[in-house]
């Protein structure tokens, strides 16, 4: 199995999409496939984002697999003894966009401010 990324960026927010797929493809023949998906959807895609609505059309036109959708189990861990927790997949699904905080974060530090631990 081979995984990729598709990622959509402004100022604020960063966001990325995983996909799977048997087969192993170059970067310039998977940036071409996106393309190609961008192209198909940019103008008329009714998803919350561009990325997904790319992602749903890589599974449609090329077998692709959205990680995400083929999820089986959630663990949200904490460096807080107990606080490690299994959530239900299905109840990550039914969490209002507004309440959603399983997104991803890229959070540029240096070396010096990262916190360690003896």
């Amino acid at each position: 199995m081979h995984f990729y990324e598709i990622s959509e960026a402004d100022d604020e927010i960063f966001t990325n999409v995983l996909l799977a797929h048997d087969s192993e493809y170059a970067d310039d023949e998977f940036l071409e496939i996106v393309l190609e998906a961008r192209e198909a959807v940019v103008k008329t895609f009714e998803e919350d984002s561009l990325i997904e609505a790319i992602a749903i059309e890589l599974e449609r036109r090329h077998g692709f697999a959205h990680v995400e959708a083929n999820l089986r189990a959630a663990v949200r861990v904490s460096s807080e003894e107990g606080e490690t927790i299994i959530t239900p997949v299905d109840e990550r699904a039914h969490v209002p966009a507004e309440l959603d905080d399983f997104r991803t974060m890229l959070i540029e530090t240096e070396t010096e401010d990262r916190p360690y631990r003896d």
